[in-house]
Parts: C-alpha cells; structure tokens; sequence
C-alpha cells in the first residue's frame, strides 16, 4: 500500500506597507508647499516582506519592553507613557539614536525584503502644472499619487502565491481600505494583461496602526532610513540595512531611461549619484 503523498500547505506572502513624507503639493488655498518647512521634497512608499511575522513582532515587543526598563533611559521625554511615542511602538522619527541602533540590529538578524517606490514632489509638481494648462479643470489629488506607487510597488508581487496578507498603515484618520484593495487589484489587472499570467492568490487587505501590527514599525525604520537619503543625502542607515533591499525605485530620475532608476542589493543607491545630489 503507497502512503499518500500530503498536498502541500497554501503559500502565503505577508506584506506590511507604509509611507514616508507626504503627497502633498499645495496648502488649502492652492500656495506650492514643496520646498517650504513642514513639506517634504520627497514621498515615497515601502513594502516588507516578513517571513516570520510572529517572531519579528515578539522581538520588538521584547526590546522595547527592555529598553522601557533600562534605568539610563528613565528620563527620557519620548519613553514616557503620556508622549505617546517609543512607550507605545517604534517610530524611528521619534526614538533616541541609542534606541534606533538597537532596532537596526533587531532587523539586520530577521529575514525581511524591502521595496519602495520614491517620488520627488518637484517633478510631480511640473506634471501637474503642464496638466492644467492642457485641461484647467483637472484638479490635483493627493491620494492618487499615493495609489500610483501602490499600484507600480505591486504590480509584480501578487501572482506568485495562494494568498496574501497585506497590512498597511493608516493614515491620519483614514483607512481607505476599498481605495488600497482597488490599486493592488488594478495592478494585478495589469499585470495580467502584460504577462498573460492570471493571478488567484487571495488578498487580505487591512488597515492598521503599529501598535496592533510590530512589523508595520519595522517598515517605518527602512523608510525612515530610504528618505534621509534622499531628503538629507545620508546614506549611512540605509548602508546598514541594504543586504535586506530587493528593490528601490526613484520614478523621477529620468537621466538614462523614462521609466526611472532601479536599485537593487547588487547595484545599491547610494546618495551621491541620486539626482541633484
């Protein structure tokens, strides 16, 4: 008698999404924000891919559980439960430098791919202003260049496995979940249409806050660590962390194809070749 040979178990992929800068062009009044203080001149969006989610999330939960006990840190402002910040989850914009190095050390021993999508807010706004004078209605909004990235981070990652589960922060007070789910179906349409390659995975799409979701912290530390190199031409954090980059795309550097520049582990960015570096 033949033993039955097991089917094997459904393949999942575990993605956690989030932000850094902002989509915003223009105040209320229609006045440019790109370039004045507050406004960042990049946005960009960043996807992990966490192999282990559970275990990334206990050890986060862990250190910070330790670093919160560690008598040097006993005075410090953002360790304090009523600032609502590293007491409560990592935020790499927010924590200590000594805390920072301690997460960074934390994600290089984890098993993480990283991809993001850049954009620079100076060439958004050039598209934007030579689209009105083709057609003066069209109004600028800025969730679209946020599902632009969605759409092209994705377009390549949801045809490959039975199932995905997709976390993505939340924004503000908005979840915009049928919005996220609409771009990453429409990028799959894309796909489809370009490949000829029908994608089935099941998608879980959810909005979520750090506090609920570790990995999603951990996702904010590359992105923080992506846009001080754009933002501040720093590279030494993401130096770090590069062995654990699959890809970076800055969409608005044009200089040797239309479609922009592509980084990965074998070719890394570095700040000094970025464009008006």
């Amino acid at each position: 008698m033949t033993d039955k040979i097991p089917e094997s178990a459904p393949s999942t992929k575990n993605y956690f999404v989030d932000e850094a800068g902002d989509p915003v062009l223009f105040s209320g009044k229609g006045r440019v924000l790109v370039g004045t203080e507050g406004c960042s001149r990049y946005f960009a969006v960043g996807l992990l891919d966490v192999a282990d989610v559970a275990k990334l999330s206990g050890e986060l939960e862990k250190l910070r559980a330790e670093l919160l006990a560690d008598p040097y840190f006993k005075d410090v402002p953002s360790m304090q439960p009523a600032a609502k910040k590293t007491a409560f989850y990592f935020h790499a914009k927010d924590d200590l430098p000594e805390v920072r190095r301690e997460v960074f050390k934390l994600l290089q021993r984890h098993e993480l791919k990283f991809s993001a999508v850049v954009r620079d807010k100076h060439a958004v706004l050039d598209f934007v202003r030579a689209r009105n004078e083709r057609d003066p209605v069209f109004r600028y909004k800025p969730d679209e260049l946020y599902d632009h990235a969605v759409r092209r981070l994705f377009k390549e990652r949801l045809h490959k496995h039975d199932g995905y589960t997709i976390r993505f922060a939340i924004r503000g007070n908005s979840h915009r979940t049928a919005a996220f789910q609409t771009a990453l179906e429409t990028a799959r349409e894309r796909f489809t249409r370009a490949k000829g390659i029908v994608a089935t995975g099941k998608l879980d799409v959810k909005a979520a806050r750090p506090t609920d979701e570790p990995a999603l912290q951990a996702v904010d530390y590359f992105l923080w660590a992506l846009q001080r190199t754009f933002e501040k031409r720093e590279d030494r954090y993401l130096k770090l962390l590069w062995p654990q980059c699959s890809l970076i795309v800055d969409v608005d550097d044009t200089r040797k194809a239309e479609y922009g520049a592509y980084y990965t582990r074998e070719k890394p960015l570095q700040a000094a070749a970025l464009k008006n570096g």
